[in-house]
């Protein structure tokens, strides 16, 4: 039977929280040294976590010149910081975030195939379209690209990064002092790609990687989002607030996947939650309330303007949220506007919405006693509800430290999580097939035709 699977998630170092850095027992300028996300990690380990996952963004939210609290979201480059973890670990999973909308293609296969060779064969692509205006503007735009586009220009990057880690096939390296031969020349292929939106000749200058492909992982849950999930991704990062809706969600899914062709058993679904360890599930709330209390009201509703693309700030905090963007025509991220207009029709008002979607997102909160966590993970995995799970805790380091130490070990006497790691790369420990070389398989067809 396959195990409940759990990445520990960072996008704020401080915490999974928008003022997480203001909690007294947050951590201070640590967060840019190396020595913080070792530890971390290393207790990740310890406790046989699957992967770590480091969330990004190429820019910053421009809160620094507000007359409130400012929203602290810099954070170090993450390719880089994997790589030197990398250094210091041995099965843990590496998951990072890299922009289809800027980047090149060829860089990213690099990247992520000189990140899985380092690591012999841990290395996962969080796969983005980047829906943040800052983010346009720091490479040479006005605007975000429109979002079609986006999708369409992400199915292409995908294809040619793929394309380039089979441009080596597995054989192809020979290294053979004698003769001369370095690598087989019919197992080393160009791509000549020329598509709509790149040129890209190849082959890639990095041999093919340990997992053939590294994961490939996907968040967005809009309809562009899930559909390019279905047809690309390993594994879907997603938000839901019940065991119920989990379900649903799945069973969507996998309509999903059978229209491209694909089983269940070849994409794994983690919702994200906050898991907060306390003598009980009353004292774990009072926690996160404490977490509220340093957002004001004012940062809160600059934040959600940022991300539904409108100016709130002649609406009063108290009264119902405008009419909201077409989502048809809609260029940012389509996945918070849903949750937006979702809790405009509950009648909340402008404050509450701000304030919801400021605590990550609005992954739900599992509060209590490492049991009664465990209890609700057990459930929703044995239902069917999901796969595992991105932990996403709301201050660091001490929540995470909780869960690897007293939650981990709950789930591990229930028999639902692994006590070792498995034998083998990521793509192994978690079912998930090696992908076929497309050369090889294409050169295989042209030997049984001839």
């Amino acid at each position: 039977m396959a195990h409940m699977i759990l990445s520990a998630f960072f996008f704020n170092p401080q915490g999974d929280h928008r003022m997480s850095w203001r909690h007294p027992r947050a951590p201070g300028r640590e967060v840019y040294d190396f020595d913080y996300y070792r530890e971390l990690v290393h207790a990740a380990e310890k406790a046989r976590i699957d992967a770590i996952f480091i969330a990004d963004h190429v820019s910053i939210w421009d809160s620094l010149k507000s007359g409130v609290a400012h929203y602290a979201n810099t954070r170090l480059e993450p390719l880089t910081l994997l790589a030197a973890l990398a250094g210091v670990t041995k099965h843990i999973g590496l998951i990072t975030t890299a922009s289809s909308s800027y980047s090149e293609p060829y860089n990213v296969a690099r990247h992520f195939a000189s990140l899985d060779h380092i690591s012999k064969g841990r290395a996962s692509w969080n796969v983005v379209t980047s829906a943040m205006e800052e983010e346009a503007r720091n490479f040479g735009r006005d605007s975000n690209i429109e979002h079609a586009f986006r999708y369409e220009r992400a199915r292409e990057f995908l294809d040619i990064v793929k394309a380039l880690w089979d441009s080596w096939e597995d054989e192809a390296l020979l290294i053979d002092k004698e003769s001369g031969y370095f690598a087989d020349p019919d197992k080393v292929h160009p791509i000549d790609h020329a598509g709509k939106h790149f040129k890209v000749r190849g082959p890639l200058n990095v041999p093919r990687p340990p997992q053939g492909h590294p994961l490939i992982v996907q968040a967005g849950s809009s309809e562009d989002g899930k559909n390019f999930a279905a047809a690309q991704a390993d594994m879907h990062f997603a938000l839901f607030a019940t065991k119920e809706d989990g379900i649903r969600y799945r069973g969507d899914i996998n309509e999903r996947l059978a229209r491209f062709g694909r089983r269940p058993q070849s994409f794994k679904i983690l919702p994200g939650i906050l898991p907060i360890v306390a003598a009980s599930e009353a004292k774990g709330r009072e926690r996160q309330d404490y977490l509220q209390s340093l957002l004001p009201d004012r940062l809160a509703i600059d934040l959600l303007g940022s991300w539904i693309e409108m100016d709130l700030s002649a609406y009063p905090p108290d009264g119902p949220l405008p009419q909201l963007p077409d989502e048809n025509t809609f260029n940012g991220a389509r996945t918070l506007l849903n949750k937006v207009e979702y809790w405009a029709k509950q009648n909340l008002s402008l404050r509450e919405i701000a304030r919801k979607l400021t605590i990550s997102g609005s992954a739900p909160i599992v509060a209590g006693t490492p049991r009664q966590i465990a209890d609700q993970l057990q459930d929703w995995f044995e239902a069917g509800a999901a796969d595992g799970f991105n932990l996403m805790f709301p201050l660091m380091p001490e929540d995470w430290l909780n869960f690897t130490g007293q939650v981990v070990p709950e789930l591990q006497r229930r028999g639902v999580f692994p006590t070792e790691y498995g034998a083998g790369t990521l793509r192994d420990r978690l079912g998930l097939a090696r992908p076929a070389n497309r050369f090889a398989a294409a050169r295989g067809d042209e030997r049984a035709a001839s």
